[in-house]
């Protein structure tokens, strides 16, 4: 990959639309203490810290496969699988927030660069076999980098939610 890579518009907006979601999420968990990160606010299985967890865990897989292909998508076959995926949305007690944070960075970092350094943006891969995915479908760079987005934005709005239910604090507003 080329390190020096003049950026186009497309992947400065790229980069500061990723930014500015991520910048939501972890606002929203500010200031929480770990305890508080695990809680379940709502009827929702969902919890601050385990959102931030499944948002990096994501992030990093897509990356992944912008880079490795369809292989890096690993969809679970077995109850184990399917228990690790559930765990992705889980603050374990060994885990902290702070922690999952750092993680998180690491992987945005990881992200950003191949945003910066990726030779082509329309290069894709075949999405793997899964009830979700149209068979056959592939996905570009680009689109994986949008879906990244997307996800981000959605979890943000989550947190929203669970931080207001948890201590009456909002991300605006």
């Amino acid at each position: 990959m080329t390190a020096n890579r003049t950026l186009t518009a497309e992947r400065s907006d790229l980069l500061e639309t990723l930014a500015a979601h991520r910048h939501f999420l972890r606002f929203t968990v500010q200031g929480l203490t770990d305890d508080q990160a695990r809680q379940r606010p709502t009827a929702s299985e969902l919890t601050l810290g385990g959102l931030v967890k499944h948002v990096a865990h994501t992030e990093a897989g897509w990356a992944r496969f912008v880079v490795e292909g369809t292989a890096a998508m690993a969809t679970p076959t077995d109850d184990a699988g399917f228990q690790a995926w559930a765990d992705e949305f889980r603050m374990g007690p060994d885990e902290t927030l702070a922690g999952i944070l750092a993680h998180y960075e690491e992987v945005a970092r990881r992200t950003d660069d191949l945003v910066r350094t990726l030779p082509d943006l329309d290069a894709s891969h075949p999405l793997p076999e899964a009830p979700w995915f149209e068979p056959g479908a592939r996905r570009s760079a680009r689109r994986v980098f949008l879906h990244i987005v997307a996800e981000t934005a959605q979890h943000a709005g989550h947190a929203d939610i669970l931080r207001e239910s948890l201590d009456g604090q909002k991300t605006m507003g």
